[in-house]
């Protein structure tokens, strides 16, 4: 079992749309992580890079399934239309 430091809501993570990361200030200066595609597979630990601390993620599961089911249709959708053109 882990120990987290924190249980954290990501609505008040920082999301870097860039780098689809979500941060989240940590006592030793640094900022915890977790990527989008962390978030959709169901993981629900921010690590810090520069310590040992976790935080646990507070989130909607299917919030990030929803989308990651959209984008799988987006992808097929774009498949199918590549193999039209051949």
């Amino acid at each position: 079992m882990s120990v987290y430091h924190d249980e954290v809501e990501i609505e008040d993570m920082e999301y870097d749309e860039e780098e689809e990361v979500y941060y989240y200030p940590c006592p030793c200066g640094d900022r915890f992580q977790i990527t989008k595609e962390e978030l959709m597979e169901g993981e629900e630990v921010a690590t810090c890079p520069s310590c040992s601390l976790i935080i646990k993620v507070i989130y909607d599961a299917t919030m990030f399934k929803a989308e990651e089911d959209e984008e799988t249709v987006l992808n097929d959708k774009m498949k199918d239309m590549k193999l039209e053109k051949h």
